[in-house]
This record gives structure tokens, C-alpha cells and sequence, in this order.
């Protein structure tokens, strides 16, 4: 009803604009009325601002167990980015609460839908792909299959969300009896960096695809074979950390993740993507780091201008300093003072001439005496400005001075900050690499289980055999 009323005054107002007496309304005025009009009663857009304040107050009833208040204000907010992420949110409420996923995947289909919306396709394009993921793996836990699988194919090839996609797609079809298919799955996410998501179960699934199947020797090669991949990826982590102690997290996962050469340290044949980019991106997901590295951004960026002001400063000062230099030298090589006497004893002379001559030398005299008194008074306006020039070039100097002992406080104070944030980013560096040793370490102990539950049973298998 607020709503209502507001629409209904805003006209009367604009008409006491329309007079010819009162200055017509701006443009941006006009349209931005005519989209708050066009927004009633379908939620009102007053940019991504708003959106986000009232997806953060969506939030806040979600964190209080107030679903239902969530959801109301969800329904009032436009489509996008915003809304999108309010459903997925809650989504994750219902399915952590439901023991039926109705609830949850009709919130996923909504976030969907709401994705569409925003304005930024590659956000719009990365948020479609993990609301899919989460779909399909929520159809997955309640044994709907078939849609898990159709959830699932529609994630994008080339997002960070993929490897984890086609695990999870392989996991359905292998509920439904297509090894081989779901082989073909684990297959391709094994193509990607261990880094990412579920290529480390794509590769354990492979042995177990190989097992279900029949090919025990097969599935022995392939445990064997994720063996030998953690092991590997064990020892490039143990790099990773240790570059991170020697250079900083910022330039070992940001910067060089930026350069193309083979050189180095995580470069590797085997894989379609780079390693150091799946490691940037799982490092990136948490928002604390996401912080963190921007503020060590932000800093880098502002040391280097204070220490191209302070270049500029110092080059300033020394241009001062020349100019003040040479005044003094041209002052003491020959005064003013020594220049209006020699002015003043050439025009006596001029005068002396200009008595004695006759009536056809007077012309050039008195030319000769208009330049001299033109040169006098070029000389006296120099003098003037000479006179005040040192004064000012010796405040600006000093100006200068006051400016580079400022900006050298602030370079110091940007320098500490940058360290202590580099020292911040670099803690969460070297857990979150410890924390990835440890899901490899995992790993590898279930790879390890598998072989010997293999062998144990390929062993029971010829005992069996050889007995009459």
C-alpha cells in the first residue's frame, strides 16, 4: 500500500515542474522516475546496491532460522545476481533441513532463473554453473538419478565447477548400471589439475569403474596409476609451500599465475588447464583470503605511487636547486647595478654628442638614445622580477622538502602495512596447502586400502583355485 501511495503523489509533484515559469525537469530525473513507475508492484530496482542490502538483510533472517521472513523478501527483489544467491542460500537451509528435496531444488530452480538477470554474464555464467553442481549432486543424494544427470550436463566445460560435474555425473550413471559411460566421465575430469574438485575421487573412481566391471588387473593399474598421481601431487604441494615461504603467497599464486611458460614449478603436460591457475581459483573461493589479497593489492599499488611521487619530488627539488644556483652566479658574474651605471654613462655621452652635432647627425642620435632608454627599462623590469624570483623558487623548494618528508612517512607506514597483510595472506597460503597435502594424504591412503583390499581378494581368489 506504501508503494501505491508514493506512485500516486509523485505525479502531483512533477506537475508543479511543467509551468513555464520553473526550469524543466533533467533527463536523468525523468528516466529514473519513469523506471521506479515501471518497477511498482514487481519489486522496485534501485541498482545492485540495493539489491545487495537486501539480499544482506535476506541473510541476516536466514542466519536468525527465520526461513519464511527470508524467502518474503527474497520474492520482492529483482531478478539478478543478488536474488540468485539469496535462493541458493536458502536452498542450502532446506536441504540441510528437509528429508524430501522438493523444497530445496524448486529454491535451486528459482536462483536459476534468477541468474538470467544479471547484467554481468561471466558472474551470471560462474553462479548458473554452481547452482547446477548443487542441484545435481542434491538429485544425486535423494536417488534421482535421471536428474542429477541432466543437471549436471548442462555445467559448462570450461568453469571451475567442471571436474566436479563430471564426477558426480559419472557417480549417477554408475547408479543406474553404466559403468563405461561413468567411466568416460571420471576419464575427462582426470584431465584436470588435482586442484580442482572431485578429479581426485574421479581418479580412486576409475579403479573402482574397472572393479564393477569385471577388469580387476585394470582396476589395479588404475589405483596404482592414482597412486602415483598423489604421490606427485605431494611433492608439488611441498614446492608450492616452500616457494610461498622464499617469495610470498601473492607472487607465488597471483603473480606467476599470470605468466605462460613452461618453466614453471606446476607446469605439467598431463593436464588440459594449468595447475597454478586451479590452485589460484581453490585458493580464491574463501572470502578471507579474497580480502586478504586485495588489501595486499591495494597496498602494493599505493607504495609504487609514493615512490613515483617521491621521484618526482626529488627530481623537482633538484630543478629548485639549479635554478636557484644560477641566479646567485649570474648575480655575482655582473650586477644590475654595474649594467644602469654603464646605462647611465652611455646616455650621458649620447647627450654630450647630441649637443655637438649638427641637424643631419640629430636622427641617428636620438634613435641611438630611444634604444638605450628601451634597454634601461627592459633592464629595470628584469631587476624587478630577478628580485622576488629567488624568494619564491626558495618557498616552492622548501614546500618540496615538507612534501617528500610527508610522502616518505606514508611510503614507510604503506610498507609495514604491505608486510604485515603479505605476512597475513601468506598464513592462509601455507594452510590452505597444508590443507590440500592432507585431502591428498587421504587420498592416498584410500588408494593404498583399495589395492590391498584388491590383491587380498585376487589372493583369495587363486587359493581358491588351487585347491583340488
Amino acid at each position: 500500500m506504501m508503494l501505491r501511495v508514493l506512485l500516486f503523489v509523485l505525479p502531483l509533484t512533477v506537475s508543479n515542474f511543467s509551468g513555464a515559469a520553473t526550469p524543466a525537469m533533467p533527463d536523468d530525473v525523468l528516466s529514473g522516475l519513469k523506471q521506479f513507475r515501471q518497477a511498482g508492484e514487481v519489486g522496485v530496482d534501485l541498482g545492485d546496491r540495493r539489491q545487495q542490502a537486501l539480499y544482506e538483510d535476506a541473510e541476516k533472517a536466514r542466519a536468525e532460522g527465520r526461513t519464511d521472513e527470508a524467502g518474503r523478501i527474497l520474492a520482492g527483489m529483482k531478478e539478478g545476481y543478488w536474488a540468485a544467491l539469496g535462493y541458493l542460500n536458502l536452498a542450502s537451509d532446506y536441504a540441510k533441513s528437509d528429508l524430501n528435496p522438493a523444497r530445496a531444488l524448486v529454491a535451486l530452480r528459482v536462483a536459476l532463473a534468477m541468474s538470467d538477470g544479471d547484467a554481468d554474464s561471466e558472474r551470471s555464467q560462474n553462479l548458473e554453473n554452481n547452482l547446477l553442481v548443487r542441484a545435481g549432486y542434491l538429485a544425486y543424494q535423494h536417488g534421482e538419478f535421471d536428474k542429477a544427470i541432466s543437471f549436471l550436463e548442462k555445467v559448462d566445460l570450461d568453469s571451475f565447477n567442471t571436474p566436479r560435474a563430471l564426477y558426480l555425473h559419472g557417480l549417477a550413471l554408475a547408479e543406474k548400471g553404466n559403468h563405461r559411460a561413468a567411466m568416460q566421465s571420471w576419464h575427462r575430469a582426470r584431465k584436470y589439475p588435482l586442484a580442482y574438485p572431485g578429479v581426485a575421487d574421479a581418479w580412486i573412481g576409475m579403479g573402482r569403474g574397472y572393479d564393477l566391471s569385471g577388469y580387476l588387473g585394470q582396476a589395479g593399474e588404475a589405483y596404482l596409476a592414482a597412486n602415483a598421481a598423489f604421490e606427485s601431487e605431494r611433492v608439488t604441494l611441498r614446492k608450492l609451500a616452500g616457494k610461498i615461504r622464499e617469495q610470498g603467497a601473492y607472487k607465488t599464486l597471483v603473480e606467476d599465475a599470470r605468466e605462460t611458460g613452461v618453466d614453471w614449478f606446476l607446469a605439467d603436460s598431463r593436464t588440459l588447464t594449468q595447475p597454478r591457475m586451479a590452485y589460484l581459483l581453490g585458493f580464491m573461493e574463501d572470502p578471507d583470503v579474497q580480502r586478504a589479497a586485495g588489501r595486499v593489492a591495494a597496498l602494493r599499488s599505493m607504495a609504487v605511487k609514493l615512490e613515483r611521487h617521491g621521484h618526482d619530488l626529488e627530481v623537482f627539488q633538484g630543478a629548485l636547486k639549479e635554478q636557484l644556483v644560477g641566479i646567485h652566479q649570474q648575480e655575482s658574474r655582473q650586477s644590475t647595478a654595474d649594467l644602469n651605471a654603464r646605462g647611465e654613462e652611455l646616455g650621458t655621452r649620447l647627450q654630450g654628442l647630441a649637443d655637438n652635432a649638427g641637424p643631419g647627425q640629430q636622427a641617428g642620435i636620438e634613435a641611438l638614445q630611444k634604444t638605450l632608454t628601451d634597454a634601461q627599462t627592459r633592464l629595470s623590469q628584469v631587476q624587478s622580477k630577478a628580485s622576488g624570483q629567488p624568494e619564491i623558487l626558495e618557498r616552492l623548494r622548501r614546500s618540496a622538502e615538507a612534501l617528500t618528508g610527508r610522502n616518505e612517512e606514508l611510503l614507510v607506514s604503506a610498507r609495514q602495512l604491505l608486510e604485515a597483510s603479505e605476512t597475513a595472506l601468506d598464513d592462509l597460503a601455507l594452510d590452505y596447502v597444508e590443507a590440500r597435502d592432507q585431502q591428498m594424504a587421504f587420498a592416498l591412503d584410500k588408494t593404498e586400502q583399495q589395492i590391498a583390499h584388491l590383491y587380498e581378494y585376487l589372493a583369495l581368489q587363486n587359493l581358491e583355485e588351487t585347491q583340488p
